[in-house]
Protein backbone atom coordinates (compact mmCIF):
# COMPACT_ATOMS: atom_id res chain seq x y z
CA UNK A 1 0.00 0.00 0.00
CA UNK A 2 1.23 3.66 -1.02
CA UNK A 3 1.64 6.00 1.91
CA UNK A 4 -0.61 8.99 1.61
CA UNK A 5 0.20 12.42 2.98
CA UNK A 6 -1.25 14.15 5.94
CA UNK A 7 -3.76 17.49 4.97
CA UNK A 8 -4.40 19.34 8.34
CA UNK A 9 -5.72 22.85 6.91
CA UNK A 10 -8.23 25.47 8.43
CA UNK A 11 -10.94 23.16 7.28
CA UNK A 12 -9.14 20.05 9.30
CA UNK A 13 -8.42 21.91 12.74
CA UNK A 14 -12.48 23.33 12.28
CA UNK A 15 -13.71 20.23 12.25
CA UNK A 16 -11.82 18.44 14.80
CA UNK A 17 -12.73 21.25 17.28
CA UNK A 18 -16.46 20.72 16.07
CA UNK A 19 -15.91 16.62 16.35
CA UNK A 20 -14.28 17.32 20.49
CA UNK A 21 -16.98 20.02 21.25
CA UNK A 22 -19.52 17.80 19.91
CA UNK A 23 -18.74 14.80 22.19
CA UNK A 24 -18.22 17.10 25.08
CA UNK A 25 -21.51 18.27 24.80
CA UNK A 26 -23.31 14.97 24.05
CA UNK A 27 -21.79 13.62 27.33
CA UNK A 28 -22.82 16.45 29.44
CA UNK A 29 -26.58 15.94 28.00
CA UNK A 30 -26.13 12.18 29.58
CA UNK A 31 -24.96 13.61 32.22
CA UNK A 32 -27.71 16.00 33.25
CA UNK A 33 -30.61 14.30 31.55
CA UNK A 34 -30.13 10.91 32.27
CA UNK A 35 -34.00 9.67 32.89
CA UNK A 36 -35.15 12.77 33.86
CA UNK A 37 -35.04 15.01 30.30
CA UNK A 38 -35.61 13.50 27.46
CA UNK A 39 -35.71 15.38 24.93
CA UNK A 40 -32.27 16.59 26.26
CA UNK A 41 -31.22 12.45 25.97
CA UNK A 42 -31.90 12.37 22.87
CA UNK A 43 -30.52 15.45 21.56
CA UNK A 44 -27.68 13.79 23.45
CA UNK A 45 -27.81 11.05 20.93
CA UNK A 46 -27.87 13.65 18.23
CA UNK A 47 -25.03 14.96 18.66
CA UNK A 48 -22.64 11.96 19.88
CA UNK A 49 -23.62 10.56 16.45
CA UNK A 50 -23.20 13.78 14.30
CA UNK A 51 -19.86 13.96 15.90
CA UNK A 52 -18.97 10.28 14.81
CA UNK A 53 -19.90 11.30 11.57
CA UNK A 54 -17.70 14.33 11.31
CA UNK A 55 -14.83 12.61 12.92
CA UNK A 56 -15.45 10.10 10.13
CA UNK A 57 -15.21 12.73 7.64
CA UNK A 58 -11.92 14.32 9.88
CA UNK A 59 -10.20 10.83 9.09
CA UNK A 60 -11.10 11.19 5.30
CA UNK A 61 -10.50 14.50 4.62
CA UNK A 62 -6.81 14.54 6.06
CA UNK A 63 -5.71 11.03 4.48
CA UNK A 64 -5.47 9.81 8.69
CA UNK A 65 -8.01 7.43 7.60
CA UNK A 66 -5.06 4.93 5.42
CA UNK A 67 -3.46 4.76 8.72
CA UNK A 68 -6.50 3.51 10.43
CA UNK A 69 -8.06 1.40 7.63
CA UNK A 70 -10.41 -0.83 10.24
CA UNK A 71 -12.55 2.80 10.84
CA UNK A 72 -13.69 2.72 7.24
CA UNK A 73 -17.33 3.59 6.89
CA UNK A 74 -17.67 3.01 10.76
CA UNK A 75 -20.00 5.78 10.89
CA UNK A 76 -22.35 4.65 7.71
CA UNK A 77 -25.16 3.40 9.40
CA UNK A 78 -25.89 6.35 11.40
CA UNK A 79 -27.05 7.67 8.40
CA UNK A 80 -29.69 5.74 9.94
CA UNK A 81 -30.06 6.89 13.08
CA UNK A 82 -29.66 10.61 13.21
CA UNK A 83 -33.29 11.28 11.35
CA UNK A 84 -35.12 9.46 13.56
CA UNK A 85 -33.32 10.79 16.95
CA UNK A 86 -33.92 14.37 15.32
CA UNK A 87 -37.38 13.24 14.95
CA UNK A 88 -38.07 11.88 18.49
CA UNK A 89 -36.02 15.22 20.23
CA UNK A 90 -39.02 17.02 18.31
CA UNK A 91 -41.66 14.85 19.35
CA UNK A 92 -40.80 14.28 23.17
CA UNK A 93 -41.16 17.95 23.90
CA UNK A 94 -44.71 17.90 23.60
CA UNK A 95 -44.88 14.12 25.31
CA UNK A 96 -43.86 12.63 28.34
CA UNK A 97 -43.56 9.04 27.68
CA UNK A 98 -41.58 7.43 25.31
CA UNK A 99 -43.38 4.22 23.50
CA UNK A 100 -41.80 1.56 22.65
CA UNK A 101 -43.63 1.83 18.68
CA UNK A 102 -41.41 4.88 18.51
CA UNK A 103 -37.61 1.99 18.50
CA UNK A 104 -39.81 1.15 14.92
CA UNK A 105 -37.92 3.96 13.69
CA UNK A 106 -34.35 2.57 14.07
CA UNK A 107 -35.64 -0.50 12.15
CA UNK A 108 -33.64 1.09 8.89
CA UNK A 109 -30.88 1.61 10.83
CA UNK A 110 -30.51 -1.41 12.68
CA UNK A 111 -31.00 -3.36 9.09
CA UNK A 112 -28.21 -0.98 7.56
CA UNK A 113 -25.83 -2.01 10.31
CA UNK A 114 -26.25 -5.48 10.00
CA UNK A 115 -25.11 -5.09 6.17
CA UNK A 116 -22.37 -2.97 6.49
CA UNK A 117 -21.09 -5.75 9.24
CA UNK A 118 -19.98 -7.51 5.98
CA UNK A 119 -18.18 -4.86 4.82
CA UNK A 120 -16.63 -4.23 8.66
CA UNK A 121 -15.08 -7.81 8.15
CA UNK A 122 -13.15 -6.98 4.77
CA UNK A 123 -9.84 -6.93 4.18
CA UNK A 124 -7.45 -3.89 4.77
CA UNK A 125 -6.53 -4.08 1.01
CA UNK A 126 -10.48 -3.70 -0.09
CA UNK A 127 -10.91 -0.77 2.28
CA UNK A 128 -7.76 0.48 0.93
CA UNK A 129 -9.07 0.53 -2.75
CA UNK A 130 -12.18 1.66 -1.90
CA UNK A 131 -10.79 4.45 -0.27
CA UNK A 132 -8.70 5.30 -3.37
CA UNK A 133 -11.82 5.71 -5.47
CA UNK A 134 -14.46 6.79 -3.05
CA UNK A 135 -12.02 10.26 -2.62
CA UNK A 136 -10.82 10.61 -6.56
CA UNK A 137 -7.24 9.91 -5.64
CA UNK A 138 -4.65 9.68 -8.74
CA UNK A 139 -3.36 6.22 -7.40
CA UNK A 140 -3.10 2.77 -8.52
CA UNK A 141 -5.74 0.25 -6.95
CA UNK A 142 -4.22 -2.70 -5.04
CA UNK A 143 -4.19 -6.23 -7.56
CA UNK A 144 -5.63 -9.09 -6.45
CA UNK A 145 -7.58 -7.96 -3.63
CA UNK A 146 -9.12 -11.00 -1.44
CA UNK A 147 -13.37 -11.09 -0.51
CA UNK A 148 -13.77 -12.04 2.61
CA UNK A 149 -17.47 -12.58 2.26
CA UNK A 150 -19.54 -13.65 -0.70
CA UNK A 151 -22.43 -10.96 0.66
CA UNK A 152 -22.74 -8.66 -2.31
CA UNK A 153 -21.44 -5.38 -1.35
CA UNK A 154 -23.21 -3.52 -4.55
CA UNK A 155 -26.20 -2.52 -2.22
CA UNK A 156 -23.92 0.42 -0.48
CA UNK A 157 -23.54 2.79 -3.57
CA UNK A 158 -27.03 3.65 -3.03
CA UNK A 159 -25.70 4.65 0.36
CA UNK A 160 -26.10 8.77 -0.53
CA UNK A 161 -29.35 8.45 -2.56
CA UNK A 162 -31.07 6.34 0.66
CA UNK A 163 -29.33 8.88 3.28
CA UNK A 164 -31.00 11.83 1.29
CA UNK A 165 -33.97 10.31 1.02
CA UNK A 166 -34.31 9.21 4.65
CA UNK A 167 -33.42 12.97 5.96
CA UNK A 168 -36.13 13.98 3.47
CA UNK A 169 -39.05 11.44 4.90
CA UNK A 170 -37.90 12.77 8.47
CA UNK A 171 -38.22 16.24 7.66
CA UNK A 172 -41.75 16.06 5.95
CA UNK A 173 -42.73 14.16 9.46
CA UNK A 174 -41.23 17.13 11.64
CA UNK A 175 -43.02 20.00 9.58
CA UNK A 176 -46.21 17.94 9.60
CA UNK A 177 -46.14 17.24 13.11
CA UNK A 178 -45.24 20.58 14.22
CA UNK A 179 -47.75 22.31 12.11
CA UNK A 180 -50.35 19.94 13.54
CA UNK A 181 -49.29 20.44 17.10
CA UNK A 182 -49.43 24.48 16.45
CA UNK A 183 -52.82 24.21 15.23
CA UNK A 184 -53.89 22.12 18.50
CA UNK A 185 -52.10 24.95 20.66
CA UNK A 186 -53.66 27.95 18.17
CA UNK A 187 -50.76 29.37 17.66
CA UNK A 188 -49.12 30.46 14.42
CA UNK A 189 -46.44 28.26 13.79
CA UNK A 190 -44.00 31.19 11.92
CA UNK A 191 -44.47 33.62 14.96
CA UNK A 192 -45.22 31.97 18.12
CA UNK A 193 -43.12 32.42 21.41
CA UNK A 194 -44.26 28.75 23.38
CA UNK A 195 -40.83 27.60 24.00
CA UNK A 196 -41.17 24.23 22.64
CA UNK A 197 -42.38 25.14 19.36
CA UNK A 198 -39.41 27.81 19.27
CA UNK A 199 -36.64 25.17 19.76
CA UNK A 200 -38.95 22.28 17.75
CA UNK A 201 -39.15 25.14 14.82
CA UNK A 202 -35.48 26.14 14.47
CA UNK A 203 -34.28 21.79 14.43
CA UNK A 204 -36.74 22.06 11.57
CA UNK A 205 -34.92 25.00 9.93
CA UNK A 206 -31.54 23.58 10.22
CA UNK A 207 -32.70 20.36 8.89
CA UNK A 208 -33.73 21.78 5.80
CA UNK A 209 -30.63 23.49 5.78
CA UNK A 210 -28.51 20.42 6.60
CA UNK A 211 -30.25 18.42 3.58
CA UNK A 212 -29.89 21.46 1.15
CA UNK A 213 -26.53 21.42 1.93
CA UNK A 214 -26.24 17.28 1.13
CA UNK A 215 -27.96 17.93 -2.25
CA UNK A 216 -26.07 20.44 -2.88
CA UNK A 217 -22.85 18.52 -2.22
CA UNK A 218 -24.02 15.74 -3.55
CA UNK A 219 -25.01 16.69 -7.36
CA UNK A 220 -21.76 18.90 -7.36
CA UNK A 221 -19.68 16.11 -6.01
CA UNK A 222 -21.15 13.40 -7.29
CA UNK A 223 -21.82 9.61 -4.98
CA UNK A 224 -18.50 10.09 -3.10
CA UNK A 225 -17.52 11.59 -0.22
CA UNK A 226 -15.51 14.68 -1.39
CA UNK A 227 -17.35 18.29 -0.46
CA UNK A 228 -19.02 16.72 2.72
CA UNK A 229 -16.61 18.80 4.93
CA UNK A 230 -19.04 21.95 4.31
CA UNK A 231 -21.87 19.91 5.99
CA UNK A 232 -19.26 19.49 9.19
CA UNK A 233 -17.86 23.20 9.29
CA UNK A 234 -21.92 24.11 9.05
CA UNK A 235 -22.38 21.75 12.29
CA UNK A 236 -19.32 22.67 14.16
CA UNK A 237 -20.27 26.69 14.16
CA UNK A 238 -23.99 25.29 15.24
CA UNK A 239 -22.08 23.36 18.06
CA UNK A 240 -20.27 26.19 19.11
CA UNK A 241 -22.57 28.57 19.38
CA UNK A 242 -24.46 26.13 21.59
CA UNK A 243 -21.19 26.15 23.91
CA UNK A 244 -21.72 30.18 24.24
CA UNK A 245 -24.88 29.68 25.44
CA UNK A 246 -23.97 27.08 28.03
CA UNK A 247 -21.39 29.30 29.40
CA UNK A 248 -24.13 32.48 29.30
CA UNK A 249 -27.33 30.42 30.58
CA UNK A 250 -26.47 28.74 34.26
CA UNK A 251 -30.19 27.02 33.65
CA UNK A 252 -29.03 25.43 29.86
CA UNK A 253 -29.70 21.92 30.96
CA UNK A 254 -32.69 22.51 32.99
CA UNK A 255 -34.26 23.66 30.02
CA UNK A 256 -34.46 22.09 26.84
CA UNK A 257 -31.34 21.97 25.17
CA UNK A 258 -31.06 22.91 21.44
CA UNK A 259 -27.91 23.65 19.62
CA UNK A 260 -29.47 25.70 17.11
CA UNK A 261 -30.48 29.32 18.37
CA UNK A 262 -27.71 31.86 18.43
CA UNK A 263 -26.31 33.49 21.74
CA UNK A 264 -29.27 36.18 22.34
CA UNK A 265 -30.29 38.13 26.06
CA UNK A 266 -33.23 36.40 26.38
CA UNK A 267 -35.36 38.56 27.64
CA UNK A 268 -33.96 41.85 26.02
CA UNK A 269 -37.43 42.48 24.12
CA UNK A 270 -39.52 41.69 27.16
CA UNK A 271 -42.88 44.59 27.14
CA UNK A 272 -43.40 43.46 30.60
CA UNK A 273 -43.64 45.79 33.61
CA UNK A 274 -43.28 45.41 37.63
CA UNK A 275 -47.18 45.25 38.02
CA UNK A 276 -47.44 42.70 35.45
CA UNK A 277 -44.41 40.63 36.62
CA UNK A 278 -46.21 40.44 40.18
CA UNK A 279 -49.58 40.04 38.53
CA UNK A 280 -48.39 37.01 37.36
CA UNK A 281 -46.58 35.52 40.01
CA UNK A 282 -49.79 35.91 42.06
CA UNK A 283 -51.66 33.67 39.26
CA UNK A 284 -48.72 31.58 39.63
CA UNK A 285 -48.93 30.45 43.21
CA UNK A 286 -52.84 30.71 42.48
CA UNK A 287 -52.65 27.95 40.29
CA UNK A 288 -49.69 26.00 41.56
CA UNK A 289 -50.49 25.91 45.57
CA UNK A 290 -54.48 26.33 45.28
CA UNK A 291 -55.19 24.33 42.19
CA UNK A 292 -52.02 21.89 42.48
CA UNK A 293 -51.19 22.11 38.88
CA UNK A 294 -48.15 20.63 39.22
CA UNK A 295 -49.80 17.17 40.21
CA UNK A 296 -50.73 16.10 36.14
CA UNK A 297 -48.21 14.78 34.57
CA UNK A 298 -48.82 16.04 31.18
CA UNK A 299 -47.64 19.37 32.77
CA UNK A 300 -46.13 22.10 30.72
CA UNK A 301 -45.06 25.42 30.56
CA UNK A 302 -47.15 26.28 27.32
CA UNK A 303 -50.24 24.27 29.14
CA UNK A 304 -49.90 26.28 32.51
CA UNK A 305 -49.44 29.85 30.34
CA UNK A 306 -52.72 29.39 28.47
CA UNK A 307 -54.07 28.14 32.23
CA UNK A 308 -53.28 32.05 33.74
CA UNK A 309 -54.20 33.56 29.89
CA UNK A 310 -50.15 34.45 29.65
CA UNK A 311 -47.80 33.69 26.71
CA UNK A 312 -45.21 31.23 27.55
CA UNK A 313 -42.50 33.15 27.03
CA UNK A 314 -43.63 35.69 29.48
CA UNK A 315 -44.43 33.15 31.93
CA UNK A 316 -40.94 31.83 31.42
CA UNK A 317 -39.48 35.01 32.26
CA UNK A 318 -41.43 36.55 35.77
CA UNK A 319 -40.10 32.11 36.72
CA UNK A 320 -36.24 33.61 35.83
CA UNK A 321 -36.20 36.79 37.71
CA UNK A 322 -38.71 37.00 40.44
CA UNK A 323 -38.97 33.36 41.25
CA UNK A 324 -35.15 32.66 40.44
CA UNK A 325 -35.65 29.09 38.89
CA UNK A 326 -36.43 27.70 35.63
CA UNK A 327 -40.14 26.12 34.95
CA UNK A 328 -38.93 22.84 35.56
CA UNK A 329 -36.95 23.52 38.69
CA UNK A 330 -40.47 25.40 39.72
CA UNK A 331 -42.73 22.74 39.16
CA UNK A 332 -40.13 20.34 40.95
CA UNK A 333 -40.21 22.16 43.84
CA UNK A 334 -43.43 22.37 43.94
CA UNK A 335 -43.90 18.25 43.36
CA UNK A 336 -40.84 17.30 45.79
CA UNK A 337 -42.95 19.47 48.88
CA UNK A 338 -46.23 17.96 47.91
CA UNK A 339 -44.35 14.83 48.34
CA UNK A 340 -42.35 15.50 51.63
CA UNK A 341 -46.06 16.08 52.89
CA UNK A 342 -47.17 13.38 51.88
CA UNK A 343 -44.80 11.43 53.11
CA UNK A 344 -44.48 12.77 56.63
CA UNK A 345 -48.47 11.28 57.15
CA UNK A 346 -49.39 7.36 58.23
CA UNK A 347 -51.32 7.19 55.07
CA UNK A 348 -47.90 8.09 53.01
CA UNK A 349 -45.86 5.40 55.03
CA UNK A 350 -47.88 2.47 53.49
CA UNK A 351 -47.36 4.02 49.75
CA UNK A 352 -44.96 3.00 47.65
CA UNK A 353 -42.01 5.47 46.53
CA UNK A 354 -43.52 4.55 42.58
CA UNK A 355 -46.96 5.74 43.90
CA UNK A 356 -46.19 8.45 45.42
CA UNK A 357 -44.25 9.66 42.45
CA UNK A 358 -47.54 9.13 40.75
CA UNK A 359 -49.62 11.49 43.15
CA UNK A 360 -47.46 14.40 42.68
CA UNK A 361 -47.01 14.34 39.15
CA UNK A 362 -44.04 12.09 38.20
CA UNK A 363 -44.29 9.39 35.19
CA UNK A 364 -41.14 7.61 36.34
CA UNK A 365 -39.76 6.61 40.15
CA UNK A 366 -36.18 7.00 38.83
CA UNK A 367 -37.13 10.66 37.92
CA UNK A 368 -38.69 11.59 41.10
CA UNK A 369 -36.17 10.11 43.16
CA UNK A 370 -33.47 12.69 41.36
CA UNK A 371 -35.49 15.45 41.73
CA UNK A 372 -36.05 14.67 45.45
CA UNK A 373 -32.39 14.39 46.31
CA UNK A 374 -31.69 17.12 44.16
CA UNK A 375 -33.57 19.74 46.71
CA UNK A 376 -34.10 17.70 49.50
CA UNK A 377 -30.19 16.10 49.83
CA UNK A 378 -32.34 12.65 50.17
CA UNK A 379 -33.77 10.03 48.91
CA UNK A 380 -37.55 10.01 48.98
CA UNK A 381 -37.01 7.09 51.31
CA UNK A 382 -34.10 8.71 53.84
CA UNK A 383 -36.43 11.05 54.21
CA UNK A 384 -39.64 9.16 54.97
CA UNK A 385 -37.38 7.04 57.64
CA UNK A 386 -35.48 10.09 59.40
Amino acid sequence: MQEIPINIDIVAIVTIVGVFLGILLAILLFVKSWRSNTPNFLMGLFLLSISLMMLEGWLNYTGYIFQYLWLTNFSEPLNFFVPPILYLFVVMQFRDNFKKSYLLHFIPFLHWLGYCCFYFAQSDALKYNNNIEVLKLDLPLLNDVEVVSNVSLSFRNYTNHLTGLSFLAYMVLILRFLLKKSKELGENFWRTKIVQLVSARNSAYHLVAVVIIFLVVKLTFGNNDLGDHFIYIYVTFMIMSTMVQIMNRSTYFDEVSTFFEGPIPKYRKSSLNDKQKSRIVSSLKTEMIDNKYFIKSTASLSDLSSNIGESSHHVSQVINEKLGLSFFEYLAKHRVEEAKQILKTEFGKKLTIEEIAGRVGYNSKSAFNTAFKKITSQTPSEFRNS
